[in-house]
């Protein structure tokens, strides 16, 4: 199992690598197949979308066939097969369906790992496990920044996405082949999604899992890299360091996050002040002039560190599923975290798009969506004052 692990962490740095870089390959892409932030966004929606769309058949599919097929064919499928067809693109639209290939691919990868988690350990370590997989995976958002830039540069980025799609198969056949399933649970209850919803508690934590990651998701995901082109006008390796620091934030982030809910003994206020302090970063950036990109860069690194909370908040609606829904549970949970990026990609590049046409600055259309994400994040952290505090 412990081999099998490794490689989940392995698929998991490939998952976030492919949802974050899309942002220094902004210049190539643009010059080559004439494909603009619009289009990106669109994409790296897609993604988020393919991947929430299926929350719900991958966590029938944890409870039912386990996680090593799951995971592994999905992303021998999806991921190596999605980043393939990325290397041959001609047209934006080939980008935005092999953005959504790949999300597809990517789908169950951490879910697996949570479900193996969640099954074989306690309740109470749950949050500290989840953090620790998903900061070291998150190097792959390292991956997808100033090394991204520096491999599309040396090799091109179509040689690079084959040789991605390339890696990634090879994954996928070595969770198929060192991935242990989890004994199936024995029981004579049976349940669903619908008797998830049917939980009180989980509607005061849903809208915040719905808007929590979209900020650090969509900013790092794509629109860094766009905002330091077009109102810095930086290149892609500019553009890689900037990700580059982001990313970092993130990583340092979720490990700060993670033992915090046992060490101070609540669940409840760690997500609630750090995701408070996420959005007083986002409306700086919406209120204060930037000098210096390095300003902005400091920002996004704070978007990204106080906007980690995710395998937290994970946790905190996990203590409320029961044993036999468990694998449903967190698939759910993913749901509304990935599917609020996914709409919220699309919405932000339709607004871009309608907003710079009669923009006076270049930054103007980019402070409206950091307004945007300010708003939603404080919006969802209302009712989340309300849940229940929980630490087992």
């Amino acid at each position: 199992m412990k081999s099998g692990l490794v490689l989940l962490c392995v698929a998991y740095v490939l998952s976030q690598f492919y949802r974050s870089f899309l942002a220094v390959l902004t210049p190539a892409l643009q010059a080559d197949i004439g494909a603009g932030p619009e289009d990106l966004a669109f994409a790296s929606g897609l993604w988020f979308l393919a991947f929430a769309a299926m929350q719900i058949p991958v966590g029938e599919a944890l409870d039912r066939i386990g996680p090593r097929r799951t995971a592994g064919v999905l992303l021998l499928i999806g991921g190596a097969g999605g980043a393939v067809l990325f290397g041959m693109a001609t047209q934006p639209i080939h980008i935005a369906l092999a953005m959504a290939l790949i999300g597809l691919g990517c789908s169950p990868v951490l879910m697996a790992s949570y479900y193996i988690f969640a099954r074989i350990y306690s309740p109470a370590v749950f949050a500290t496990l989840a953090a620790v997989l998903l900061g070291t995976g998150s190097l792959g958002n390292l991956a997808g920044s100033l090394p991204m830039a520096m491999a599309a540069e040396a090799l091109g980025w179509r040689a690079t996405m084959l040789g991605l799609g390339a890696l990634s198969a090879v994954v996928a056949l070595g969770l198929l082949v060192t991935v242990k399933d989890p004994e199936r649970v024995v029981h004579d209850e049976k349940g669903s999604v619908l008797d998830l919803l049917k939980i009180p508690a989980m509607w005061l934590i849903f809208p915040l899992m719905f808007v929590q990651y979209a900020p650090a998701g969509g900013l790092r995901g794509v629109w860094v890299g766009p905002y330091m082109d077009q109102v810095f006008g930086l290149d892609a390796t500019a553009i890689g360091k900037v990700t580059l620091v982001m990313g970092a934030a993130m990583i340092l982030g979720t490990f700060a996050y993670g033992p915090l809910d046992r060490v101070l003994g609540t669940r409840k206020w760690v997500i609630a002040i750090g995701n408070a302090m996420a959005a007083v970063a986002l409306f700086l950036l919406y209120l204060l002039p930037v000098d210096t990109y390095w300003t902005a860069a400091l920002l996004f690194a704070a978007v990204g560190f106080f906007g980690a909370s995710f395998p937290v908040l994970m946790a905190h609606g996990r203590s409320f599923f029961p044993p036999h829904l468990v694998g449903r549970g967190v698939t759910l949970m993913n749901l509304f975290g990935i599917g609020g990026v996914g709409l919220f990609q699309v919405a932000t590049g339709k607004l871009h798009s309608a907003l710079s046409v009669d923009a006076v600055s270049p930054s103007d259309p980019y402070r409206a969506l950091f307004l945007l994400f300010a708003v939603c994040l404080v919006l969802g952290l209302l009712p989340y004052l309300l849940s229940q505090d929980r630490t087992d």
